[in-house]
């Protein structure tokens, strides 16, 4: 048999960093469209401003879920451990976010498809629920994750979980569900401004961004200081072999206050994670304020910045445990074999840059600003 030119720890981290990148790619992507869709009944006033709206989005997003498609199917080869208990546990909030994003293909298909008022703002209505929705149990499930998650396996590593659908709604994860819709709406508002033509819709995307904007630096450090002083947060207080296979419960866990912010010790570049958070988001208001299509890129390096810093607080962990600390899984004892992880490292080699280089291709055709007469347009949306 072939050696594995790859270590069993090393394969670990990057696959850690690779499905953290496909989440990233997904925020920055599919983000800027969900949260334009949670804009649409504020900046567009009549029809034709909606429909401008609706047409500046519609062309890209179906091929932005590519990277969600992508994120759940390498978390479910890479970490199985941890796509059986989240699945498992946010199941009903899953299927919440899975009903709000099927809102968006039949609304943009079906919205224009008769000239009453009435089913027009009804689909309007529903475009703003497939955007607002996911963005906000987008960020509720890492405010859960962050806390801990009440499960356990027993000795033969079978997940149970103890929870419910309301029990995510807990005040910490609403607070990082808040922080989520303002990173996605300021996102968005930034698209919007990148993308239409000068007026009166652009005009009110850059004025409801520049306050989301104002909300993601107040909500993103109010979860800081509550990670700093709360009794949140894991640590493992035992051995823990890097290159040992998947068995969650070799090793032991205690939680303690501040433990998420300890990285940034231990690993000091960690730190460019939030100041990137921070750092692209005052970009992004002044962008926002100036109305310049470049904001775009700093939205999008925030919500880099946010997601990373989410990972880099928590490494080693990926879903911590609140019934069984010791069952918390982590990026040393919850992958898949060495074997899968290298043959799918070799097909996300292949095939990543593809995606990349569609990606920008369809971007450089679709490039410009959209105007009124060309959204009302036969054939639009």
């Amino acid at each position: 048999m072939t050696e594995i030119p790859l270590d069993y720890a090393t394969l670990k981290i990057l696959w850690w960093g690779l499905v953290g990148a496909l989440l990233i790619g997904f925020a920055v992507t599919d983000g800027y469209d969900l949260g334009a869709a949670s804009l649409l009944p504020f900046v567009a006033k009549t029809d034709k401003e909606r429909r401008l709206v609706i047409n500046s989005v519609g062309p890209t997003w179906e091929g932005h879920q590519v990277w969600l498609i992508t994120g759940g199917g390498a978390l479910f080869a890479a970490w199985p451990f941890v796509y059986a208990v989240s699945f498992s546990g946010f199941y009903l909030a899953m299927f919440v976010v899975l009903a709000a994003l099927i809102l968006r293909p039949v609304g943009f298909k079906y919205r224009s498809k008769r000239q009453s008022a009435t089913w027009r703002s009804g689909w309007d209505w529903a475009l703003f629920v497939g955007g607002f929705v996911p963005a906000l149990i987008f960020g509720v499930a890492l405010g859960n994750v962050l806390q801990g998650v009440p499960f356990n396996l027993d000795s033969t590593l079978r997940a149970s979980y103890d929870g419910g659908l309301f029990g995510l709604l807990n005040p910490f994860a609403l607070l990082c569900g808040l922080a989520s819709v303002a990173m996605l709406v300021m996102h968005g508002a930034a698209y919007l401004v990148a993308k239409l033509e000068r007026g009166p819709v652009l005009d009110r995307a850059a004025s409801f961004g520049t306050w989301a904007g104002i909300g993601v630096l107040i909500f993103y450090a109010a979860a800081g200081v509550w990670l700093m002083v709360s009794g949140m947060g894991y640590r493992i207080v035992s051995e823990i072999d890097p290159q040992a296979v998947a068995n969650p419960l070799r090793k032991e866990v205690v939680v303690e206050t501040g433990a998420w912010l300890a990285n940034y010790g231990k690993y000091p570049w960690m730190i460019a994670a939030p100041v990137l958070g921070f750092a692209g988001t005052v970009l992004a208001i002044l962008g926002l304020r100036k109305k310049t299509g470049w904001t775009i890129v700093a939205s999008g390096l925030a919500a880099s910045g946010i997601i990373a810093s989410v990972g880099a607080s928590m490494f080693p962990f990926i879903l911590p445990s609140t019934v069984n600390p010791n069952a918390s899984l982590t990026v040393w004892d919850s992958a898949s074999s060495q074997t899968t992880l290298f043959i799918m490292l070799i097909v996300t080699v292949i095939f990543l840059p593809i995606i990349l280089l569609y990606t920008s291709w369809v971007f450089k055709v679709l490039w410009g600003r959209l105007d009124t007469e060309e959204a009302n347009s036969a054939g639009a949306y």
